[in-house]
């Protein structure tokens, strides 16, 4: 049970809207922040939780996640994206039965709590994400994925998706709701986007795209030729191009209109940007996927720049191998530096914004959670500041750049789910099962025909 009050003390308070203050408290009534500011000024009552020499600020939010696909961490290395795709996906048809994909979200999210995550945004072809988070206790849009690239299946699509969504829509809890997500160009049809555009807005549902992601995507759809497009060709489909660009197509579908959250955009040109800025879409950064596939790096300042809501998101452990959200913002801000040669580009406080307030934005939850403020939701994230931050000029600084794992406390809405880095009534056999699978794909890697 969370105490009705308590009082987080720490050597650094990171409101993230306002400036750091120093020996800072906030107060959590319930499941709402009730005051933040001084120590000396903090009002009295309640429990008090003193943390030291630590920096206290708002829980991390990962706003793209694949939780169910935990379990392939470090399975699908060195890949072109074509086959890490297909190997992926054959894979995950033959090994990974409901309860295997449930434990592999269970490990991702006891991952993302460990590290200060407090809120996923995540996409998933199984209701696995969505009762993990429940489970756990976290925060969190479960993107129930859809798929159909040819469009005779377009009906069946959307009623596979229909039925599905509606098993879990019994289940929202005030922290956990559900999503629908079109799974990307190559997967999914021009109707199929249409119509399930059409369904998430009749039924109020928050909408996720994979777009803009890699050559392979573009080439498929601007010219209608690479390995995506052969693939789809050899299942009997035509394939011509069909516009301008992946998030021109989403424009012509409908799909930008529903102000969706874009996973990726790394190939987001500027007629692009100025589309997505126009429907005030949300976008999901993933610096450390979309390097370690290949991808190239997004334009990430002039997203910021057209005023877009953009969030940092670890992607799958199948395409990072670690969830480390404040790993991914230096990771970006490095990118960024690099690509302008702008010592100044992405300063260390804009990284921590990326890392809490945009993602909060970005999955349409900015008036609830991101900042420490008043009546926000008390989601919190507490990290020891030890040898390697010392000396601390910049608080936002040495955090970014010596980052923050393992959180010492995770709090998401007032209740504390980890202390001093273990996650609370974690189930002790977890790791070994979800190894169990591990070791399953492995084998079936072995003995797979098609490598």
């Amino acid at each position: 049970m969370t105490p009705e009050r308590t009082r987080y003390h720490a050597r650094w308070v990171l409101p993230i809207a306002q400036p750091p203050i120093a020996d800072g408290t906030v107060v959590v009534d319930g499941d709402v922040v009730a005051w933040v500011g001084p120590r000396s000024q903090a009002p009295a009552g309640g429990v008090d939780d003193d943390l030291g020499d630590a920096v206290l600020m708002p829980g991390l939010v990962n706003t793209h996640t694949h939780l169910e696909l935990t379990v392939m961490r470090g399975f699908l290395e060195e890949l072109a994206f074509f086959d890490w795709v297909r190997t992926l996906t054959r894979a995950r048809h033959f090994v990974l039965d409901a309860e295997r994909l449930l434990d592999s979200a269970r490990l991702g999210v006891v991952e993302g709590l460990r590290a200060g995550v407090t809120t996923f945004g995540d996409t998933g072809d199984s209701a696995a994400p969505f009762d993990a988070l429940r489970e756990l206790g976290a925060r969190g849009i479960a993107f129930r994925e859809v798929f159909g690239p040819d469009p005779a299946q377009c009906e069946a699509s959307l009623a596979g998706l229909r039925e599905k969504v509606a098993a879990m829509r019994p289940h929202e809890t005030p922290l956990v709701r559900v999503g629908v997500s079109p799974h990307a160009p190559y997967s999914v049809s021009e109707p199929l986007f249409a119509v399930v555009t059409e369904y998430a807005v009749a039924e109020a549902l928050p909408i996720a795209v994979h777009i803009a992601e890699s050559a392979d995507e573009s080439l498929l759809v601007e010219r209608g030729l690479g390995p995506f497009a052969d693939f789809l060709r050899t299942r009997g489909l035509e394939v011509e191009p069909v516009a301008r660009s992946p998030i021109a197509l989403l424009e012509r579908c409908g799909v930008l209109a529903a102000r969706p959250l874009l996973i990726h955009a790394v190939r987001a040109d500027a007629p692009d940007i100025a589309a997505m800025a126009r429907h005030r879409c949300g976008v999901a950064h993933c610096p450390v996927s979309n390097a370690k596939l290949a991808h190239g790096v997004a334009p990430l300042l002039e997203l910021l720049a057209a005023g877009l809501a953009v969030g940092l998101g670890s992607d799958s452990m199948a395409s990072n191998n670690r969830m480390d959200i404040i790993g991914e913002g230096r990771t970006a801000m490095l990118q960024q530096r690099a690509r302008t040669r702008r010592a100044d580009a992405l300063p260390a406080h804009a990284v921590l914004s990326l890392a809490t307030e945009g993602g909060a934005h970005a999955l349409g939850l900015g008036d609830r959670i991101g900042v420490l403020a008043p009546g926000f939701q008390a989601d919190l994230a507490a990290y020891a500041l030890h040898e390697a931050h010392a000396p601390v000029h910049d608080v936002a600084a040495a955090l970014v750049h010596a980052g923050g794992t393992p959180a010492r406390r995770t709090v998401v809405a007032g209740r504390l789910l980890v202390r001093d880095g273990e996650v609370l009534h974690q189930d002790p056999g977890l790791a070994s099962r979800v190894q169990a699978s591990a070791d399953a794909l492995g084998r079936w890697r072995r003995s797979d025909p098609i490598k």
